[in-house]
């Protein structure tokens, strides 16, 4: 493949091209307008003299295409590289072009929603929320900056490294093993950042007291104590994401979640609960 004709113009043209990846998402190309659009400074550099292969990379480049969007820079490189080979060899296999994009989407998307949606959302959250209880200013802020440098950083290398390197890249991290142990580390660090998260952010605790008698109390909330500290933080957790998981809508999760409130603090007041003075 050719490579080193990229200007920088060119390059951070199709650079903010791709930030609007899913501006035109439907349900038949889903992101395949939003990656057309994006090629388009890289495509009439290469088909400068060709308006016929122009048409026909354009072609080529608004078909179904789905992705995380911070790895799309990564494809965007190949692709230009390969669209560089197709212009200059005429024997080269332009539908090749296209293999690649379909066979890099799952992959990419896999790593890239393990890292992006399921570790740095959750971890910027994380600390995000716990300044944000305490009225600091700093939680949206941290937030952004957590999920969105490591997001600026990748999808500004991946169209470099998608450009330079390409294929060779993914041959060699895949042979490795290095993608499938980065992956399975940040999924494993997303599960404990939430593990986390419940247990120090999600207060959900029962005042019931039981009158035993003889001036005996037995408080609901010891028992779950001393099962497992909170026990009842992790029970509603779960819950939820139950919820969510049959389909639920998150405005309907809240407002069950208010209607348990209130029913636990009408049992909590009730006499034969409260606790004997």
């Amino acid at each position: 493949m050719t490579t080193g004709k990229m200007e920088k113009k060119e390059f951070m043209s199709g650079f903010w091209r791709s930030c609007c990846l899913q501006g035109c998402f439907n349900y038949e190309r889903q992101q395949g307008l939003g990656f057309g659009y994006a090629m388009i400074p890289h495509l009439r550099r290469i088909y400068k003299d060709d308006p016929e292969g122009f048409k026909e990379a354009m072609k080529r480049h608004l078909v179904f295409y789905n992705i995380t969007p911070q790895c799309t820079t990564f494809v965007q490189g190949i692709a230009i590289a390969m669209e560089e080979e197709a212009a200059s060899n005429p024997d080269f296999d332009a539908s090749s072009i296209n293999a690649i994009k379909t066979a890099l989407m799952g992959p990419l998307s896999g790593i890239g929603d393990s890292i992006f949606w399921g570790t740095l959302r959750t971890i910027g959250l994380g600390v995000g929320i716990s300044f944000c209880m305490q009225g600091n200013i700093l939680g949206p802020i941290l937030f952004l900056l957590i999920h969105n440098i490591p997001h600026w950083f990748v999808r500004y290398k991946g169209l470099q490294v998608g450009y330079e390197q390409g294929l060779s890249f993914m041959e060699n991290a895949t042979e490795g093993g290095m993608l499938e142990t980065f992956s399975m580390a940040a999924k494993m660090l997303g599960a404990t950042v939430v593990g986390c998260m419940i247990a120090t952010m999600i207060n959900f605790t029962t005042t019931i007291t039981l009158n035993m008698g003889n001036h005996q109390t037995l408080a609901i909330q010891s028992i779950f104590d001393e099962i497992a500290p909170k026990l009842l933080p992790l029970l509603l957790a779960f819950g939820c994401f139950a919820l969510i998981r049959k389909g639920k809508k998150t405005t309907t999760v809240m407002l069950l979640l208010f209607l348990l409130g209130f029913v636990l603090a009408f049992l909590e007041g009730l006499p034969m609960f409260a606790p004997m003075v």
